[in-house]
């Protein structure tokens, strides 16, 4: 039996050789040879599901990384951002979150995927601690990561924790890319990251499809409240911040709700809300534009985007009549 630090350390097999270009393309396009309809709960579903992400693949490597040199405005603003203590911790509770669901899973199909994506979890850690290295940034020490008691729980959390930040954080990249804040080689460097993490996010709104629909019925009940006492602690851990002490006693405060409220150290310009989450739609639309569309995506998320967007829509008209 493998150990958790085992599933999240290697891969099931070696990824095969093929060019950068081939890779990056093949990484934000696929679509599955199965003929007619993928339905949550049938076997071709998942089948098509794990062979998303087995396909898709990218095996770019942190350890040759090479971190362009920025000059001292463009060190402050990224040392000054209040994520990084907690962008570090968040992969590795997830790493082992993800490990921990994929081994008490039995699906071979699902349990392949799950553990592909703890060891992609364990490079994401990877790639911010080069970061973090490179920059010297300071950093609070990490705390234990600890096998989660109620492994499902903690799968969801994440998962959809995932869902929400990295919609915001594809509005947040596009809004630093265009701002030009930040140096193009940087933005290069962690593209391959934000496209894993739109896969990660439709392996997880597929995997919850097809956890849902092959469920016996007597247990949907309480997985539903389950998911919504999920979404409740999401609410609550994003109302606030984060405290922690480094090793020379200085203390860190980290934004828990930073892919939210971050606009303003992306840009120096004035970036209304309904704006940012039009930019957040139309990356989020691109991102998943190459999977195959029988595949789920995730959904919440963007309907409350569209509902802030049609809310200031509606505000600005009445405000505009009363001022009229």
């Amino acid at each position: 039996m493998k150990s958790l630090a085992e599933i999240y350390s290697h891969l099931p097999d070696a990824p095969s050789e093929k060019t950068l270009e081939r890779v990056d393309y093949e990484a934000r396009h696929w679509s599955s040879p199965i003929q007619g309809p993928l339905k949550p709960g049938t076997e071709e579903h998942k089948r098509a599901v794990a062979a998303m992400f087995r396909d898709t693949f990218n095996p770019y490597k942190p350890s040759v990384i090479d971190w362009p040199e920025l000059d001292p405005e463009t060190l402050h603003r990224i040392t000054s951002l209040p994520i990084w203590d907690i962008a570090v911790q968040t992969e590795g509770k997830a790493r082992l979150r993800m490990a921990a669901y994929a081994d008490m899973i039995t699906d071979p199909d699902m349990k392949d995927a799950l553990s592909r994506n703890a060891w992609e979890e364990n490079r994401h850690k990877e790639v911010l601690s080069k970061l973090v290295e490179a920059y010297k940034i300071p950093m609070a020490p990490e705390p234990p990561y600890i096998t989660p008691k109620d492994t499902e729980w903690a799968y969801l959390v994440t998962g959809f924790s995932e869902c929400v930040d990295s919609f915001f954080a594809f509005g947040l990249f596009a809004l630093a890319e265009r701002a030009g804040l930040f140096p193009q080689e940087l933005i290069e460097t962690f593209e391959p990251v934000m496209q894993e993490e739109c896969r990660h996010i439709l392996l997880f709104a597929n995997w919850l499809a097809w956890h849902r629909a092959t469920m016996p019925v007597w247990k949907r009940p309480w997985f539903e409240m389950r998911v919504i006492g999920v979404w409740l602690f999401l609410a609550y851990e994003r109302m606030g911040l984060a405290r922690s002490i480094d090793d020379n006693g200085e203390e860190h405060t980290q934004d828990n709700n930073f892919t939210v409220t971050g606009a303003k150290d992306m840009t120096a310009m004035d970036v209304k809300i309904p704006d940012l989450m039009q930019l957040c739609l139309d990356e989020n639309d691109r991102r998943f534009a190459g999977y195959d569309p029988r595949l789920l995506r995730p959904t919440t998320t963007p309907a409350i985007a569209r509902v802030v967007i049609k809310g200031a829509k509606l505000w600005d008209r009445v405000r505009n009549r009363v001022a009229a």
